[in-house]
């Protein structure tokens, strides 16, 4: 018996639970880990059809996607949008801090 590696676990288990999907990429955004979000990436690329899918909907080189969600990737925002819209995912901004605390201050 074969056994799953951590990428493809976690792949399977986005594809399952897109809310999961969704609270977990949020939940590194507000972490501020680039590595994180990469290795978070590749996962999510594995669950939407694999790299190769996403670099061609996101009119990617799909090698040029494979370095980009690489450890050491910097992904440029153009292509981090362009990946997550091939996801049918996109960045949106928020404040730091609650309104209320907000003005507390």
């Amino acid at each position: 018996m074969r056994s799953r590696g951590h990428d493809e676990a976690m792949a399977e288990l986005y594809r399952s639970d897109p809310a999961l999907a969704l609270d977990v990429i949020n939940g590194v955004l507000e972490d501020d880990n680039q590595a994180e979000l990469l290795t978070v990436l590749r996962q999510l690329a594995q669950a939407f059809g694999g790299v190769q899918m996403v670099a061609e909907q996101a009119h990617l080189n799909p090698t040029q996607l494979y370095r980009t969600l690489s450890p050491k990737g910097n992904p440029a925002l153009s292509s981090l949008t362009a990946i997550l819209k091939a996801m049918g995912l996109r960045l949106a901004v928020r404040p730091i801090h609650s309104s209320a605390a907000a003005h507390a201050t």
